[in-house]
């Protein structure tokens, strides 16, 4: 008898506990949330304020061969010379290593500045390090044991994440699946999701709009359109890899052949300046959602893709900030422009799938990516997002953009695999 009641204390002492840690989790994404959404938004305030001026003042390009010099020594002067970026705050939830407070300043000042002298670069890259670090911190003051601060990492991750670029669904996911492939975090699912919606309605009452792109037309879904956009999505799985392997490779050997940081910012600087200066226009400086809309419009360039591709890896070698998300949105909505308009399928159909596909491949996370097509174009060709995003998942390979992020099981067999991406 004595044994039963003491069986049934323990189960309501484990209950109280659950229930308490619950309403912890509930309190501080709330906190955390509001926090990071004014965060988020003042990012997005600052990135529109200096895109606008360096549009209307086409000589803040000439600071391009000196803006990653600047960047450098900043770093340095603030001693954080080994600059991970992302890397740290995905490593950081799959082992102990710390995230610093000063990544968060240093990655929002750099990457507001990057998009001021024509980088070309994301800023998504830089959310996940600015909410990630400041979670991290938020977790450290309130003395978290090792397991919370990792959530609170997430929890940062998908806040800001969300503020920023206006898809609460897909960033309260986002940062539980990119972390290790084949495995979700779901003890996170819930701060997650409070401190995401938090977050975008905070950054929302604060002049920071959620984007809504609208195709202009659908093909119908039948064996034939359905096999085209295979053939696409599995190209955009390969055009993933050539982006990630560009990306790693340039800034691998940037280092190995020019290692005075202030010289490859110089020479980077200066190739960006030029190729913008050759082409004639802004469309490959910043970010580039004006070429995006474009491209949702069924107008592009045939080269556009891959002379992001070429611009963006100079600019990550060079030493700018941000990150690569926005452009691999670019580079997926050009390349599906451009495949619809060569295949007799829907151009603005076909970028808004090279867009999703695009994503999958170089984040290695297909549930995110189908969340962020259904909120950024809507249900309509949800059949098309989804079938392509599982082409580019299997075509892409091993291939990421995070060399921090684990495969913990196979794309090809329920086998465990634990590696790291390519």
């Amino acid at each position: 008898m004595e044994n039963k009641e003491s069986k049934i204390q323990h189960k309501l002492k484990h209950n109280l506990q659950r229930a308490l840690s619950t309403i912890k989790w509930i309190i501080f994404s709330f906190i955390v949330g509001g926090a990071l959404g004014v965060v988020g938004a003042l990012f997005h305030h600052g990135i529109a304020f200096v895109t606008d001026y360096r549009l209307g003042h086409s000589w803040v390009l000439y600071l391009l061969p000196v803006g990653a010099i600047l960047i450098a020594l900043i770093y340095k002067l603030c001693g954080y010379e080994n600059d991970g970026g992302t890397n740290v705050v995905i490593a950081s939830i799959h082992s102990d290593e710390r995230v610093p407070l000063r990544m968060s300043g240093l990655i929002f000042l750099s990457t507001i500045f990057s998009h001021f002298c024509g980088a070309s670069v994301g800023r998504e890259g830089a959310a996940l390090q600015v909410g990630g670090s400041l979670g991290y911190f938020i977790g450290k003051c309130l003395r978290f044991n090792e397991r919370d601060k990792k959530t609170m990492v997430m929890v940062g991750m998908s806040a800001v994440f969300s503020a920023l670029f206006g898809t609460p669904f897909a960033a309260a996911i986002f940062s539980m699946e990119v972390v290790s492939v084949g495995i979700m975090h779901y003890a996170a699912l819930l701060p997650c999701t409070i401190a995401s919606l938090t977050a975008r309605y905070v950054a929302a009452r604060l002049g920071a709009p959620a984007p809504f792109y609208e195709i202009l037309s659908y093909t119908p879904f039948h064996f034939q359109s359905a096999l085209k956009v295979g053939i696409l999505a599995s190209l955009c799985g390969l055009v993933s890899i050539l982006f990630c392997v560009s990306l790693h490779k340039s800034s691998f050997y940037a280092k190995k052949f020019i290692p005075n940081r202030y010289l490859r910012g110089l020479i980077g600087g200066v190739l960006m300046l030029g190729i913008t200066l050759l082409i004639g226009t802004q469309e490959f400086n910043g970010a580039g959602t004006a070429v995006i809309s474009d491209a949702i419009g069924g107008e592009t360039t045939s080269y556009a893709f891959l002379l992001k591709i070429v611009a963006t890896s100079i600019c990550i070698a060079a030493g700018y900030k941000g990150g690569e998300i926005v452009p691999t949105f670019y580079i997926g909505a050009t390349f599906g422009c451009l495949f619809g308009q060569l295949a007799g399928i829907s151009p603005s159909m076909c970028a808004a799938i090279g867009m999703g596909a695009m994503f999958c491949g170089v984040t290695n996370s297909p549930i995110t990516a189908f969340l962020i097509c259904l909120e950024l174009f809507g249900f309509e060709g949800a059949n098309y997002f989804l079938l392509a995003i599982a082409f580019s998942y299997v075509v892409s390979g091993y291939f990421g953009l995070y060399s921090s992020q684990k495969i913990v099981y196979s794309k090809f067999k329920s086998n465990f695999i634990n590696k790291m991406t390519e």
